[in-house]
């Protein structure tokens, strides 16, 4: 080898020394940096909506704040993102009922519940009188006609209307033409309830049978009875010619037979005023 050629090569082989611990040198720095950061980002830890607290924690729906875990029911999607809330279905399987019959030979108490579509929930009361004709037709064909009604109806409480009274018209139909006499003097209060979504409830009612909401530990009343009483239904009952006797209790009646002023049945009343259209209720179903 050349002395020129063993020059070349001392002075390229000192450059690439150098050049590798200049490198070497930059690499270090920048590990330290990023060491330096991490050690940083973890000891300082930021808060997120997953994380609010920064404790590390996985978040749960507690932590959130909008979840009351003594509610096991798996939450309803859609309802859920609309009202920006989670909505616990309800399931049919945890509705309870009961009835006593009293001093009465015959129990004419007729109550019902069912799914009617993916989304609304139907509850039923119905007290009979003068028989149980008008309230077994009622538990018997009311889900019917709300269905029919829920097909092309969006706005509930119009529903419920449609459906009262047109279950008055069809119970008429069906005692005119029976043979039983006594089903002209049947009728039946009614007290309906819709549930849309586990939170829009929708209550219908015409009688007595009263519907309660309970909230914060106490109950609200959703109807509002329909009886001689009222001023504004004993004036509805004069105009359409009927009219109010009290009998020795000190009790009104329309037309001295019937306690009440609205009624599905009692087609001997209907001409008095009694009618079968009910009045209704909205609200919101809440956590509390």
């Amino acid at each position: 080898m050349s002395t020129a050629a063993l020059i070349n090569l001392v002075r390229n082989g000192g450059y690439q020394v150098r050049r590798r611990a200049l490198l070497t040198s930059r690499l270090l720095q920048d590990d330290k940096r990023l060491t330096a950061v991490c050690q940083s980002s973890t000891t300082e830890r930021r808060a997120s909506r997953f994380d609010p607290d920064g404790s590390g924690r996985p978040a749960t729906w507690d932590a959130f704040g909008i979840w009351d875990n003594r509610i096991d029911e798996p939450i309803l999607l859609p309802p859920s993102i609309k009202y920006g809330k989670p909505i616990p279905k309800i399931s049919l399987a945890k509705v309870g009922c009961a009835s006593q019959i009293g001093k009465r030979k015959e129990n004419e108490d007729r109550f019902d519940y069912a799914q009617l579509t993916d989304d609304v929930l139907y509850f039923a009361v119905y007290d009979g009188h003068g028989g149980a004709a008008a309230a077994d037709f009622c538990a018997k064909y009311m889900e019917k006609y709300i269905q029919e009604f829920l097909s092309q109806e969006k706005n509930l409480e119009t529903v419920l209307t449609k459906a009262f009274l047109e279950i008055d018209n069809a119970f008429a139909r069906h005692a005119h033409l029976s043979v039983d006499a006594t089903l002209l003097n049947a009728g039946t209060t009614a007290t309906v309830a819709l549930l849309r979504d586990g939170i829009e409830l929708v209550v219908a009612s015409v009688g007595d049978s009263r519907a309660l909401l309970c909230r914060k530990g106490k109950a609200l009343k959703l109807t509002i009875d329909h009886t001689p009483e009222r001023k504004d239904e004993k004036e509805r009952i004069r105009k359409c010619g009927g009219f109010v006797a009290w009998n020795s209790l000190g009790q009104p009646h329309v037309n001295g037979r019937l306690a009440m002023t609205r009624s599905i049945g009692d087609l001997d009343l209907k001409n008095s005023g009694v009618t079968a259209e009910p009045e209704t209720k909205r609200v919101q179903v809440r956590g509390d």
